[in-house]
């Protein structure tokens, strides 16, 4: 008796764990937070650590909470706020920023904004920076920012 080749193959097929394995995570409902008008101000002369800023926008029916930010091009990124506390100006690291279904946050000079620490190379007015924004869900958003002299 004659055994065809896919016959033989079939254990093959059924053991491999490729065969019958999940798709990979994916982050459907990250896709509907962005960062517009992104931007990070070129210093005058090279430093180890600068400001990126923008509007988080939030066009998910429900709320979404920013974890984390890190970059290709930077050691370390993180969310700051800057307040007013007596007088004096504080800048505080924040864990978790929510934004509201349908709102946004605002990164602006002198207020919430990211610290991009220990950049890999000098900047270059123009050139456009890969962010990934960390949800606390797990999903994971792509963006860039702009290098830019002034505020856009």
């Amino acid at each position: 008796m004659r055994i065809r080749p896919i016959l033989l193959a079939l254990p093959l097929l059924l053991l491999a764990p490729s065969a019958w394995a999940a798709p990979a995570a994916s982050t459907p409902k990250a896709g509907c937070l962005s960062i517009e008008d992104g931007w990070i101000r070129l210093p005058p002369a090279p430093r180890p650590m600068l400001a990126g800023f923008g509007r988080i926008i939030n066009r998910c029916a429900d709320a979404r909470e920013l974890v984390a930010v890190r970059s290709p091009r930077f050691g370390e990124v993180s969310l700051h706020e800057t307040r007013m506390v007596d007088g004096v100006s504080r800048m505080r690291g924040i864990e978790r920023l929510p934004v509201a279904a349908g709102g946004e946050a605002v990164m602006q000079p002198g207020g919430l904004h990211l610290m991009l620490m220990q950049p890999d190379a000098t900047l270059v007015e123009g050139e456009r920076v890969p962010l990934v924004l960390v949800l606390a869900d797990g999903g994971e958003v792509p963006a860039t920012l702009a290098v830019r002299k002034t505020a856009p």
